[in-house]
């Protein structure tokens, strides 16, 4: 691992992706294409070169049938606490709101991926 911990960030959410890939059986190719997003991009985050979007996280998550929230732990967006207190709507909203360090569009991005997740599951 590297010195910057913002490197083993990267790493670390690389492994991970890495990992589940290879458990769920699949290609670079294969889950390129069930995320959308270019083979080359997604080799890049495996290595830890690239540090990717929420949205890509949660392009990636549908396409390995994990939890968007584990990717964002292990990308540094969220924290592993708040993941994990509370399952409550209005409080995940409050805290995304009331977050300092994230910005009014990235406030924005985690709320439409969160609002996605509890209509999806609201429908099975």
């Amino acid at each position: 691992m590297s010195k910057n911990p913002l490197n083993d960030l990267g790493e670390s959410l690389g492994e991970y992706l890495r990992e589940q890939r290879r458990s769920a059986r699949l290609s670079l190719r294969q889950l390129s294409e069930l995320a959308g997003v270019s083979n080359p991009y997604l080799s890049q985050i495996e290595r830890g070169l690239k540090r990717p979007s929420a949205e890509i996280l949660q392009q990636l998550a549908k396409g390995l049938e994990v939890s968007a929230e584990s990717l964002y732990v292990r990308a540094g967006i969220l924290d592993a606490e708040h993941a994990t207190a509370s399952t409550d709507g209005p409080d995940v909203r409050r805290a995304i709101a009331e977050d300092t360090l994230l910005t009014a569009r990235q406030k924005k991005t985690l709320l439409d991926i969160y609002e996605s997740y509890v209509e999806d599951d609201a429908r099975h």
